[in-house]
């Protein structure tokens, strides 16, 4: 219990003074007209309240990663609390809140185009492929995951508990949330979905704290990993890919700027982004103490999951049920089917929006929402197909984790570079671009094939990859620093 107090102290610490810290470091305008207020047009660029925006960032942003992989990565042992913690405060918010921040005095633009400014046209044309392309994967596996969620709480022989059927309920939900103004749909159903979720979190905290339960984090006897096969599976890299959107993920760049378009003053970005990170954090932290709390440690974690062929669902299901009771394990299971779902329409609608940037298209009429988005509708169901599988569900999901990590790395140099242009302290961006470049690229040279990297160097031999991933930091530092052809200012 105490490791799990610790880490929930840093995050709202961190929140507090890092967070601020953040803010001043990139200079909050309060008089800048944000994009909302400048050029409303009814659709996308619309003010809301604050509190909807940082509900509505907050599930977009948090979806099943904050759940599923927070159990995943808790299977590594209690350096998956320190990295939730750490990971959270000085990597995945800053990450969220500074590109955020630079959306926002971009007149809301995509990622890609932001990417593309700092880092030059070629790396642009690469983003934008590559942000759609992880937006579509992203809509697939949160199409198929919550559907088979749904159509397992109903009876086998029911009519509902088809599961195909809820993929084309929520494939025709995600479609007609894609195209609708923002303030119609999205920005009516995403509270009380925030509040399902929420109370997820927060009632099983209070179990924690007055309950009859016990963490066993066994933090005393060192933060080695505890998993079976450690030595395929080492913790650096494998685990800070398996908890991405419970310490930083580039998928969450995609969607600020579509909260960007939201906020009515730039002074509200700290608590919406930054807030909605260490929100995302603090889910993470509870899910990975419930699911050692619940089964009784590492080892017992590793056998409930083999027993129940690696279904976090199950774990999560249990633990809701037999802690919150009936009422409170209905609005948890909710809660987490809606994650999902509230993260895959705004990932399609993520995917139109940088599609329209692209093309310059411009998206209040209906008509030219539906030109953009009928073909990425079309290659989402395609990919929703084969997600369908569990095999493939498999393949697509491994390439989604890969592609998110990876994505976090371009946000964070673009933001370095940003930071840098505009004489402002790059250290806070740089640091965290460096060590998740050391992730990425080590991760494809140690991950084994079944979990989607090359499998060069496995076992007794990670030490190799893990070192090519170091050299590929410090060359990108260096290129960074002595590249002749960028320009910085002196002054902010």
């Amino acid at each position: 219990m105490t490791t799990f107090l610790i880490a929930f102290a840093v995050l709202i610490g961190g929140y507090i003074f890092y967070g601020g810290i953040t803010a001043k470091v990139f200079g909050v305008n309060t008089q800048k007209l944000t994009p909302a207020v400048e050029h409303p047009d009814g659709v996308d660029f619309v003010v809301l309240p604050t509190w909807k925006v940082f509900l509505i960032q907050f599930l977009n942003i948090a979806g099943l990663g904050p759940i599923f992989g927070a159990i995943m990565g808790i299977m590594y042992g209690p350096a998956a609390f320190i990295w939730i913690a750490i990971g959270t405060i000085f990597a995945g918010a800053v990450h969220d809140y500074i590109s955020a921040m630079i959306s926002l005095r971009s007149n809301g633009a995509s990622l890609p185009e932001i990417v593309g400014t700092e880092l030059g046209n070629k790396i642009k044309a690469v983003m934008r492929i590559f942000c759609i392309g992880l937006l579509l994967l992203v809509t697939a596996v949160f199409v198929v995951s919550p559907s088979t969620i749904i159509a397992g709480m109903f009876d086998a022989n029911s009519f509902w508990s088809n599961s195909t059927l809820w993929i084309l309920i929520i494939f025709i939900y995600y479609v007609f949330a894609t195209i609708v103004p923002v303030d119609k749909l999205i920005g009516k159903a995403y509270p009380i979905f925030g509040f399902t979720l929420l109370f997820m979190a927060v009632g099983i905290l209070t179990i924690f704290i007055f309950g009859d339960v016990t963490i066993p984090d066994g933090i005393a006897d060192g933060l080695h990993n505890r998993r079976a096969d450690a030595d395929s599976m080492p913790i650096f890299p494998m685990m800070f890919v398996s908890i991405a959107c419970g310490a930083i993920s580039g998928f969450h760049a995609t969607q600020s700027p579509m909260m960007a378009r939201c906020l009515k003053n730039e002074k509200l970005a700290r608590p919406v982004f930054y807030g909605a990170m260490v929100a995302e954090g603090i889910v993470a932290l509870i899910w990975a103490a419930a699911a050692i709390a619940f089964t009784g440690g590492y080892q017992e974690l590793a056998h409930y999951m083999s027993t129940e062929g690696n279904s976090a669902g199950t774990l999560v299901r249990e633990i809701s049920i037999n802690w919150l009771g009936t009422l409170g394990g209905i609005l948890a299971i909710i809660g987490v089917v809606a994650a999902p779902i509230t993260t895959g329409d705004t990932a399609l609608r993520s995917a139109r929006l940088i599609s329209a940037d692209i093309f310059k298209i411009d998206q209040k009429p209906t008509s030219k929402r539906l030109i953009i988005g009928l073909p990425l509708f079309l290659v989402a169901a395609i990919l929703t197909y084969f997600a369908a599988s569990p095999k493939q569900f498999e393949v697509i999901w491994r390439y989604f984790a890969w592609f998110n990590q990876t994505l976090s790395v371009f946000t964070l140099w673009a933001c370095t570079v940003y930071l840098r242009k505009n004489g402002k302290v790059f250290w806070i961006t740089l640091l965290p671009a460096m060590f998740m470049t050391a992730i990425c690229v080590s991760y494809m040279f140690v991950a084994p094939t079944s979990q989607g990297g090359f499998g060069i160097f496995t076992n007794e031999h990670s030490v190799y990859g893990v070192a090519i991933g170091v050299l590929a930091a410090i060359a990108l530092c260096a290129i960074f620093f002595f590249k002749p052809s960028v320009k910085y200012a002196k002054n902010a």
